[in-house]
């Protein structure tokens, strides 16, 4: 009994701390790979962790306080093996646009309410987690994500132009208002920038396509600084980063003021969404089909909530997984999550020793770094092909996309939503009806729309509702069989609904049913039932309206149901003569 109760205090540890899944068995052969992929992460992360954060409009210190805190928390609590936490460029410009109208970019109030809106986007994802509300993410559907992303990679690349020309550019979330101010400051453009900038970008696309072993934004960090410091270009007009102060983060708690905290709401309610979104779908992709590893949503949710709250707690802004940073991770060779321990020790050690290093680097070669990462974040291809074979989602992801550059990320993302769901809720009211004909020589019956030269019978009219049958869409319902009805004319004696694509029925669906019962035996035409699948069979007979129906109209098969009212046919036409007989003699 003692060995069982000491499992069960396991099982709930285990549940608690994710870590416990595989520490315990942890193998040697792992570690190498776990080394290799960390040191190649944490290097990748410190020119990310700097760049993201002036996305933000923070100080770059706050990028690399951002790579340091919550992959280590993460590690504890994550499910995904290969995930790398860290500051990331979406959740970056939602910040900055989200919280420029409570404070300027910079400021000390702006980077004290950054870190409150961390600490609000932990708690709402922990308590996501904790009451299992993982399945809300299913409201952004694939179109609205691709809408919003590549929105943002649009305004976050518009952004980064002011560095890239190295002209003073007023901070603006909206495509129309960005393209003006660039427009206005270009006369002011600094040429010797712009050919770095451009030198930069240049750099980084050849390497990743031609030389993928070397990480392309530490490259282009190295040579810039080194440009920088030999040539002395910031004479020439060339902006760099200055001085970033020493140290790692020191415990501080947020300020917890309730209004502002109220004011913060939205944004960060926006951002715990995104957040997971972008989490559990580069969990999912990383996720090996063989593997017994799988990955939980609620406690990804509780992970990355508790990754934003203690990160906030060590001024880190809000934190995700990076794709780019997590298939680094993955292809270097991370078997464990032990690999942001090294990501992170790599961190450290710039924040102790090397921050004076990035005195010289160019804000060109950083703006050049994000563009070139955001750039693969715009999809103009998936639209192109949404529009060959699903219009509404076509149209879905062009309006959020336009609302995102337009309005702004929050109203893009409000929009899609309410668009998705608006089709979803207009499609359920006017479901799939198909008319069915036998193939010849054969029991399969076919869509008469499909398939040519299916056998339809005058006296018989078979049809399939290809939907759960509910008040959304009963008076459709009721309106297609009594226009087939219509169509077949006198000669029709017999419906048959197959109903193995209807996977729910509710009290309208049942009261329609009656409706049109009601109808065909007026006419004098029987109805019979075929494919009832088991929860709908169980509504009918709890409701007792299977005793309306009557079981013995209800088969398995449509070629039942025929040969059933051929037979009743037979067996009548033989009554009726027995009868004539009898009378004649």
């Amino acid at each position: 009994m003692q060995k069982l109760s000491e499992t069960n205090d396991f099982m709930k540890l285990n549940h608690l701390l994710p870590i416990l899944d595989w520490l315990p068995n942890y193998k040697k052969q792992w570690f190498k790979g776990d080394v290799v992929a960390g040191i190649t992460t944490g290097v990748m992360l410190i020119p990310q962790g700097i760049a993201y954060a002036m996305v933000a409009g923070l100080p770059p210190i706050y990028g690399l306080y951002t790579a340091l805190i919550p992959p280590l928390v993460y590690m504890l609590f994550g499910t995904s093996r290969q995930l790398s936490m860290g500051p990331v460029a979406m959740d970056s410009l939602i910040i900055a646009s989200g919280i420029s109208g409570l404070a300027i970019l910079g400021t000390e109030k702006f980077i004290a309410l950054a870190i409150l809106t961390t600490f609000i986007v932990g708690v709402i994802q922990w308590l996501f987690g904790v009451f299992k509300l993982g399945f809300l993410v299913n409201f952004l559907s694939r179109p609205v994500i691709n809408g919003f992303t590549s929105g943002a990679a649009v305004i976050i690349a518009l952004g980064q132009v002011k560095y890239l020309i190295g002209a003073d550019i007023q901070g603006a979330s909206r495509v129309h208002e960005l393209l003006k101010a660039i427009y206005d400051a270009l006369p002011f453009a600094s040429i010797p920038t712009i050919v770095l900038g451009i030198a930069s970008i240049l750099i980084l696309k050849i390497l990743k396509k031609y030389v993928k072993k070397i990480p392309g934004p530490l490259a282009v960090v190295v040579l810039g600084i080194i440009a920088v410091k030999l040539f002395g270009l910031d004479r020439f007009g060339i902006a760099i980063v200055g001085l970033i102060p020493k140290g790692l983060p020191e415990f501080t708690l947020p300020n917890f003021d309730v209004e502002t905290m109220r004011t913060l709401l939205p944004i960060a309610l926006t951002l715990s969404i995104i957040g997971f979104m972008e989490a559990i779908s580069i969990g999912k992709s990383l996720e090996k089909p063989d593997s017994e590893i799988k990955i939980s949503a609620n406690k990804e949710l509780r992970a990355i909530g508790l990754n934003n709250m203690v990160g906030s707690f060590f001024q880190s802004f809000v934190s995700s997984s990076s794709f780019s940073r997590s298939a680094v991770n993955f292809n270097a060779g991370a078997n464990t999550l032990l690999s942001t321990v090294f990501a992170s020790m790599v961190v450290g050690l710039t924040l102790l020793v090397l921050t004076p290093v990035f005195y010289f680097l160019p804000k060109t070669v950083i703006a050049a770094i994000i563009i070139v990462a955001v750039s693969g974040l715009f999809d103009y291809k998936t639209p192109v092909s949404l529009w060959k074979y699903n219009k509404s989602d076509a149209i879905v992801t062009l309006v959020t996309f336009l609302m995102t550059i337009i309005f702004g990320i929050e109203e893009g993302i409000l929009t899609g939503v309410l668009l998705s769901i608006g089709f979803v809720i207009y499609n359920s009211t006017k479901p799939h009806v198909a008319v069915l004909g036998r193939i010849p020589n054969s029991y399969m019956y076919r869509n008469v729309d499909r398939f040519e030269d299916v056998e339809v019978e005058k006296d018989i009219l078979i049809i399939r509702f290809d939907s759960q049958l509910n008040f959304a869409n009963s008076s459709y319902f009721k309106d297609s069989i009594l226009s087939e009805v219509t169509k077949k004319g006198p000669d029709l004696k017999l419906v048959i609904l197959k109903a193995v694509s209807l996977n729910n029925l509710d009290s309208s669906g049942i009261h329609v049913i009656r409706d049109v019962m009601t109808y065909l035996e007026n006419r004098e035409i029987t109805l019979y039932f075929t494919g009832l699948i088991g929860p709908v069979r169980d509504r009918l007979f709890k409701s007792g309206f299977i005793d309306e129906i009557g079981s013995e109209k209800c088969f398995l098969y449509v070629q039942e149901a025929v040969d059933s009212y051929r037979d009743s046919n037979i067996n009548n036409k033989n009554n009726n003569q027995k009868y004539t007989n009898q009378v004649n003699l």
